[in-house]
């Protein structure tokens, strides 16, 4: 047979499945309505295996693609019952409080929390994105989560992954403990360098200061000093200051090049830094859900049952949809043993129904379901 003949052939046949799909979609919005009168859950997952059950076993040798079609397929109409029960969830309330602030223009002012000094990259994070923000430093990331919370600030600005050194756990657990809305991010090229006194030498210098997430970036220089002590601090720009102010010889920070400018101290070393492509993206929460003008990303927290086949099953979910999912990351649950909470980032907005749909029924299906934010990055 001719290649033409034999795709005459799948023409007609994927012309007979395009009706059957659109078919098994209107019987799958019935199903909908049924769930929606008698309130039944929208997952059957006892009907999904006998299906799966049934249809690999007359696949034959094509079984493992017939098992993939079909769940697919289940995700479609689970997708599209999602959109049309009416059944409460939290992701759907906090979604409608964000829309329902009708703050289309994201604020160039307002006061803001920062954590560290002047001259920290969070403070040109601030700088970035509130222009005319009043900064208030405090000392610690959770200090920078009770401003918000309390009302004295309205934003807080906080470092949420490195692209060196990966997520900053001790934010995402913030985020897991306080209910906060991500409004912004914006991105930040980040040059490391090696602080002193004027007049040091590197050899001289037997004490390094800095942020741990600097320190992790910059781990091959360290790593090839000797009788060097690597101190941890609260940031690059308070390693500077202090180098500054102790009028310790032997001491250096890695900090930042304005940080010499602003503390006085001279670059010792300005290539210490483990890739020249190091980039720290920075988030804005406020305590109130906000959704912007131009949100498209959209950031989760969620955690799994332990068993075979559940994250695929939320990946198929995006995958349905035609989703775009940028960031998934694993991070192990303190004081357990293997359960993981993942960390996800989305390309995508709430305003369509059919991803507000996709996290209800995401939020449904998790044993643990938090939303961010939609937001823009800048």
């Amino acid at each position: 047979m001719e290649l033409s003949e034999i795709r005459t052939k799948i023409d007609a046949v994927d012309d007979q499945l395009l009706d059957l799909f659109l078919e098994r979609m209107k019987l799958s919005e019935e199903v909908a309505a049924y769930k929606n009168q008698h309130n039944l859950p929208i997952l059957n997952k006892g009907r999904e295996r006998e299906i799966l059950a049934k249809v690999t076993q007359r696949a034959g040798d094509k079984e493992r693609y017939a098992y993939h079609l079909y769940s697919t397929l289940f995700e479609l109409a689970r997708s599209r019952q999602a959109e049309l029960i009416s059944a409460p969830t939290r992701v759907a309330r906090r979604i409608e409080a964000a829309l329902a602030s009708n703050s289309e223009v994201f604020p160039q002012t307002g006061m803001v929390a920062c954590q560290g000094v002047e001259g920290a990259n969070s403070q040109v994070a601030c700088d970035r994105l509130l222009p005319r923000g009043n900064i208030m430093y405090v000392k610690s990331f959770d200090a920078v989560v009770s401003a918000v919370e309390s009302g004295l600030c309205k934003f807080g600005v906080l470092p949420i992954e490195n692209s060196s050194n990966g997520s900053v756990r001790k934010v995402y657990q913030l985020l897991q403990e306080h209910d906060l809305s991500v409004v912004r991010s914006t991105r930040l090229c980040i040059r490391h360098e090696l602080l002193a006194l004027p007049g040091v030498k590197q050899e001289e210098i037997t004490e390094i200061y800095s942020h741990e997430q600097a320190i992790g970036q910059c781990s091959r220089f360290l790593g090839g000093l000797k009788d060097v002590k690597v101190i941890p601090c609260g940031n690059t720009a308070l390693a500077a200051k202090q180098v500054a102010e102790s009028g310790n010889l032997h001491a250096a920070a890695i900090s930042s090049h304005p940080c010499a400018a602003l503390y006085g101290l001279e670059c010792v070393n300005g290539a210490i830094q483990d890739s020249d492509n190091n980039y720290t993206r920075f988030i804005c929460v406020t305590r109130d859900p906000v959704i912007y003008a131009g949100a498209n990303k959209i950031s989760l927290i969620i955690a799994l049952d332990n068993r075979p086949g559940a994250l695929y099953e939320v990946l198929a979910k995006l995958a349905a949809l035609d989703i775009d999912m940028t960031k998934l990351e694993s991070c192990p649950v303190a004081g357990s043993d293997f359960e993981f909470v993942f960390f996800l980032e989305l390309e995508a907005s709430v305003k369509d129904p059919s991803v507000r749909a996709c996290l209800e029924e995401m939020e449904r299906s998790c044993a643990q379901f938090q939303f961010l934010g939609n937001y823009a990055e800048v």
